[in-house]
């Protein structure tokens, strides 16, 4: 989009780009929109997202919005000439920099596969916010790939918002698996792919076949769980069961004893009890999960969990914090078992860097992003690994 307006020949523009997931992030939005308008006076505000697109309304009532921009039309490139209404603009440029170059002058790149959603989980408004499941033909995601690495990324990520769809809606139906295996020959000078969120559930045997043999492909899977209680997970429309997640994590492990996984987790779902909410807690160490992110369920508008009976807010934010905190203590036991380990390392910025499961290790010197380095683990902080100084 800051590619698009700038083309358009536009310069003193903010653009907004909302998200719905919670009502904490919709709320975030609004506040942002707040701060842009107080804090650029006189320049023009452009929304759009998620929650823009759900409750158009009451985004269009906060001041200063000069045009709310839907979500099927923010990334065309029509959509960014007409913004400001047929006032003076600058002339037209071609926004060297804000292509695939921009897009790494860090380290990883993202790479869009597949928007929407088919499915109507209880919880979520985001298919209200992007529509049914659309997928990208694979020659244009090889061809955003190799424009990537060309500009420098070591890393890409292919996501979506249910990417375990990819290609129901093509006519070859190819899978989510099959485009892995042919991204990863297609483009030979990638060191490593990642996979944004996945539903276990719906992951195709070509794809268990390469995270099993794929070397590029990186040992960490971030999944969708959601609960680990059979009926709160039929309550949200799910479709896996307890049993299927654990089974899903057990044996991918098995084909590669390496692999990382994290997990999204709901606390306070309507009507979770406390054993309920226990069998949540054991699930994160049944599939021992490394990576948790913890949800406090936020009823968002026009969705059936918002009329169901909700959990008294103080029992879910302690529910969350106790979810929180084990999570800490997944996360630290991770970390302990890599001291004395020797990892590659892909830098970023400020002494940083990504080891293959995507662990953050904090790097002795500030060496330059972008480069894979082979460090030995001296130890951690409890968030991120510690790279041993290289002797002289």
């Amino acid at each position: 989009m800051r590619r698009q307006a700038l083309a358009a020949g536009h310069r003193d523009l903010t653009i907004v780009n909302t998200c719905a997931v919670t009502a904490e992030a919709a709320r975030q939005g609004r506040q942002a929109i707040r701060r842009a308008y107080k804090e650029h006076p006189g320049g023009r505000l452009v929304v759009t997202g998620c929650a823009a697109e759900i409750d158009r309304a009451g985004f269009a009532a906060l001041p200063g919005i000069d045009r709310l921009l839907p979500n099927a039309t923010k990334e065309k490139d029509e959509s960014w000439p007409s913004l400001d209404n047929g006032a003076e603009r600058v002339p037209k440029i071609s926004a060297p920099g804000f292509g695939p170059e921009a897009a790494n002058q860090h380290t990883r790149g993202f790479v869009e596969i597949q928007n929407g959603c088919d499915h109507r989980c209880t919880f979520c408004v985001i298919p209200f916010g992007r529509g049914a499941s659309r997928s990208v033909p694979i020659a244009q995601i090889i061809d955003r790939v190799k424009e990537l690495v060309a500009a420098g990324a070591r890393d890409v990520v292919l996501t979506g918002v249910d990417i375990t769809s990819y290609g129901d809606d093509l006519d070859d139906r190819i899978s989510l698996g099959t485009l892995v295996t042919r991204v990863l020959r297609a483009v030979p000078d990638l060191p490593r792919l990642r996979l944004s969120s996945l539903d276990c559930i719906e992951a195709d045997p070509a794809l268990r076949d390469a995270i099993g043999t794929e070397a590029r492909l990186m040992p960490h899977l971030h999944l969708s769980l959601q609960s680990g209680s059979d009926l709160i997970l039929k309550r949200m429309k799910r479709r896996h069961g307890r049993e299927d997640a654990i089974a899903f994590c057990t044996d991918l492990r098995r084909l590669r004893p390496e692999l990382v996984f994290g997990a999204d987790l709901i606390a306070g779902f309507p009507t979770e009890t406390e054993a309920m909410f226990a069998e949540t807690m054991e699930l994160v160490e049944a599939c021992n999960v490394t990576h948790v992110h913890v949800f406090p369920f936020s009823p968002r508008p026009n969705t059936p969990a918002a009329r169901m009976p909700q959990v008294a807010g103080d029992v879910t934010r302690d529910r969350a914090q106790r979810l929180r905190a084990l999570a800490e203590r997944q996360l630290r036991s991770h970390l302990a078992g890599q001291t004395g380990r020797r990892l590659t390392v892909l830098t970023e910025r400020n002494g940083k860097g990504r080891s293959e499961d995507f662990t953050l290790v904090r790097l002795p010197d500030n060496p330059p992003p972008g480069q894979l380095h082979s460090v030995v683990i001296s130890g951690h902080d409890d968030r991120s690994l510690i790279a041993a100084a290289e002797a002289a």
